[in-house]
């Protein structure tokens, strides 16, 4: 079994903590797990990224056009991502952009990032993930929203159970009410 994702998004949008849940998650289900992180200028609201590998590999590092899945927690960063997919691959991506306040470039519409998407590759996943965040009790849930999503496909190597338990051992106990929801609004947003 080999199973890789490319996770990416803005700074402080908890993609770091999403890697380590699955990670944690991979390895309480006796599978091997490798990663690598890109903070970039995550302190600033910048380009975040991180590459992990469940199974048998001897580096972190995905080649271009090989990820199974691209899990985006923003439009232009799923853009920015798409060099590590190939047209079967699973992309699924938060639609509420966040759009830099340091440029005067306009941002492309989300609509037509879909379209694009929906065109050129044959698994395009887009979720409301930030809205289902603040259904469950604070949009610093988005990231187990997307987790959630993610566990609903049936060829994710790891149960949303383990997932579960993984964010229980990883975030604070005040906040596993909120992320519960989170897991599960976004779980019921792949499977309806």
């Amino acid at each position: 079994m080999s199973y890789s994702i490319y996770i990416c998004g803005v700074g402080g949008q908890g993609i770091i903590k999403t890697s380590v849940i699955i990670g944690e998650a991979a390895m309480n289900q006796g599978l091997d797990v490798v990663m690598s992180e890109i903070h970039g200028m995550s302190q600033r609201g910048g380009s975040v990224s991180t590459e992990l590998k469940i199974g048998e590999f001897n580096s972190s590092i995905i080649p271009d056009n090989t990820a199974d899945m691209l899990l985006s927690f923003e439009p232009i960063e799923t853009i920015r991502g798409l060099h590590k997919v190939n047209k079967d691959s699973k992309i699924v991506y938060n639609t509420n952009p966040i759009i830099p306040s340091s440029t005067n470039a306009p941002y492309p519409s989300v609509d037509s990032i879909t379209k694009s998407l929906k065109e050129n590759f044959n698994h395009v996943l887009p979720i409301d993930g930030t809205k289902l965040a603040i259904d469950a009790g604070s949009v610093l849930s988005l990231n187990m929203v997307l987790l959630g999503a993610v566990t609903a496909d049936d060829k994710f190597p790891l149960s949303k159970e383990s997932v579960i338990d993984a964010m229980k051992n990883n975030l604070k106990p005040k906040f596993h009410e909120m992320n519960l929801k989170a897991i599960e609004n976004g779980y019921q947003s792949m499977k309806d």
